[in-house]
């Protein structure tokens, strides 16, 4: 038998190593690799038997169908694609205090109460804090088997005994296993733990929850295999000065991905916002220069909502950049086309952005909004309140279409909004908008839209 081949991974950022060092080239922090084993070397050295292979089956076979497992949460329910799958895992990360273990342990509290038999695993706290908090929450009488343990192997064996429908694991960076040797928290056994896991769901038919704390980044601790085993991997977001929270779906083997769901932070816990766009442009009285409304889309929902801009004099030599709920460098990107296209020039001055609300904005389709709003602060002359701004700006200067104009549009009348400054729709899109839209070609057409409005 062949001496078996070892490499040397650090149990902070997970990069693998021929050697071992000192300090981790990946990472750069000191004393964190340990010696493993690869698994393609184990196999060869493990001596293990020549097994009977696999039984395959025809592709275009019968596969039943089984029905989801509802929350009782509809916002949950729309990020998940519909409810819980039998034997899915889900992994839920967010920063600390943002909300997870609410959102978790409401939710348990509701399924147990519709019938499912729910277990509630909790790694960082006692079962009393639990228990005070679901009394908080208005779950103090829901039958949910609680537990309060870290250690893996006696979790699956209650798990293999009590046979539940939903598992909760708060949080995954807790557990730790006594096949490994390394630390509760490293790579290792956050590979190892969410691995045992997953099986476990996949073999029972259950659906495990997992919770993952965040990076300063804003990426799930731990190794990125972990987002590659599970199902789906859900981000919680929000701001500490809002109350508002939004849980987004970022892969998600069962439904649509970039699916958001809003939820808004009480004394007693998460309560749903059925109408996020209403929720966002609550407090907008009057027309303020350097505002505009965006009608975005997130997942299949068309979301409205204000960003905000300021254009000041530079104090300094060097012009400040500031952006908060977008891409800096989308911003930056505006920017240099408005001073190559248009002439306008922003090197002298402070440019700050912000997404109204806590809301982060990712499609492309935010790029007139964004132009609207800094040509109307730079301007001092405000966009009309009844007015809503979408469109891709190309670096030529030119405003491209956006997909599901017609969302946006029908979501903005429904809102009391009477036009729009968007590129313009062909065919049956044109027929059936649900606004009078006020046609941007190009850049400068936008700019001399802005100053009409005086």
């Amino acid at each position: 038998m062949g001496k078996a081949v070892t490499i040397f991974m650090c149990q902070s950022c997970g990069s693998a190593h021929s050697k071992w060092a000192g300090r981790c080239d990946g990472c750069g922090e000191w004393n964190t690799l340990v010696e493993e084993i690869p698994a393609h070397n184990a196999r060869k050295t493990s001596g293990r038997k020549k097994s009977r292979g696999i039984d395959f089956v025809d592709l275009g076979g019968e596969a039943k169908d089984v029905p989801r497992l509802r929350t009782g949460i509809d916002e949950l329910d729309r990020v998940t694609g519909g409810g819980l799958v039998p034997g899915s895992v889900l992994l839920i990360g967010g920063d600390p205090g943002i909300g997870k273990s609410t959102l978790l342990l409401q939710a348990s509290g509701l399924m147990a109460r519709a019938g499912l038999k729910t277990a509630y695993i909790s790694g960082e706290e006692a079962v009393a804090q639990v228990r005070r908090r679901a009394k908080r929450l208005g779950f103090g009488d829901a039958p949910v088997q609680l537990a309060a343990e870290t250690s893996l192997g006696p979790i699956l064996d209650g798990l293999m005994a009590s046979a539940p429908d939903v598992v909760i694991i708060d949080s995954i960076q807790t557990m730790w296993t006594d096949a490994l040797g390394a630390a509760p928290g490293t790579v290792a056994q956050v590979r190892a733990c969410a691995q045992e896991l997953t099986r476990y769901a996949k073999k029972r038919g259950a659906c495990v929850l997992l919770v993952g704390h965040v990076t300063k980044d804003g990426q799930i601790a731990g190794p990125r295999v972990v987002e590659h085993m599970v199902d789906a991997v859900l981000y919680f977001e929000g701001e500490r000065a809002h109350q508002f929270r939004i849980l987004r779906a970022h892969k998600n083997r069962f439904g649509p991905t970039d699916e958001i769901g809003v939820f808004e932070m009480g004394e007693s816990g998460l309560s749903e916002v059925e109408n996020p766009s209403a929720l966002f442009l609550n407090g907008r009285e009057g027309a303020a220069s350097g505002a505009a409304v965006f009608a975005g889309v997130e997942g299949t929902r068309p979301v409205l909502s204000e960003i905000q801009a300021l254009v000041a004099p530079a104090a300094f030599g060097t012009p400040r950049r500031a952006v908060v709920g977008w891409d800096s460098g989308r911003l930056a990107m505006v920017l240099a086309v408005l001073e190559a296209r248009c002439g306008v020039n922003f090197s002298d001055k402070d440019v700050y952005l912000n997404v109204a609300g806590g809301l982060k904005i990712n499609e492309p389709a935010a790029d007139l909004a964004v132009a609207g709003a800094l040509v109307s602060s730079l301007l001092d002359i405000p966009l009309p309140s009844d007015c809503v701004v979408f469109g891709e700006i190309s670096l030529s200067g030119d405003v491209r279409p956006t997909a599901r104009a017609d969302a946006r549009l029908k979501e903005a009348a429904k809102l009391g909004f009477a036009r729009a400054l968007a590129p313009p729709l062909t065919g049956a899109k044109k027929t059936g908008a649900q606004l009078p839209i006020l046609a941007i070609k190009t850049l400068p057409e936008l700019i001399t839209r802005v100053e009409a409005f005086t």
